[in-house]
């Protein structure tokens, strides 16, 4: 389903896990920072209403999408870390460059995941224009920061559950 058909805020909250003791990263590109900010925002709120502490939201920046796979491995790397969320947005312009960057840092961002053993969570927009942009960054069609920190929270269960046989 796309996102033209779904809201990006609204998704299931039924048998969340406990997150007050969690650790989440939330890497945020600079390029593009009037939507970048507002995926932050989503993020950093849904990750508040759900029981993440302050103290236990960590923010780096980096300046584009592309930097988005190293930084999320940097963080990832720290045993302190439980999650990391990457946002970002590439828009796609006149050239492929946005095929090249959006499959780059999507593979990266799965090979950091794998490697480190947590959940790291792709939270770039892909948009033909600014628009499209705006309107899942907390626009007509919610924002892409909710869903990003939705998903960190139900992986971070998914993997208690799993690993440690924990709910």
């Amino acid at each position: 389903m796309s996102s033209a058909d779904k809201n990006l805020s609204v998704f299931t909250t039924e048998g969340l896990p406990d997150i007050s003791n969690k650790k989440f990263a939330i890497l945020v590109a600079e390029w593009n920072s009037e939507v970048t900010e507002k995926l932050f925002e989503g993020a950093y709120q849904t990750l508040i209403t759900y029981g993440a502490l302050p103290a236990n939201i960590v923010r780096g920046n980096v300046p584009g999408s592309f930097e988005l796979t190293m930084g999320s491995q940097w963080f990832a790397q720290r045993a302190d870390i439980d999650a990391v969320i990457a946002l970002g947005v590439v828009i796609q312009g006149e050239t492929k460059h946005n095929d090249y960057i959006n499959h780059a840092v999507a593979q990266g961002i799965t090979n950091v995941s794998l490697k480190y053993d947590k959940p790291v969570i792709f939270g770039v927009l892909t948009p033909n224009n600014m628009e499209q942009a705006l309107e899942r960054s907390g626009g007509v069609h919610g924002n892409k920061g909710d869903e990003a920190a939705m998903t960190a929270i139900k992986m971070v269960g998914l993997k208690a559950q799993a690993v440690a046989g924990q709910a």
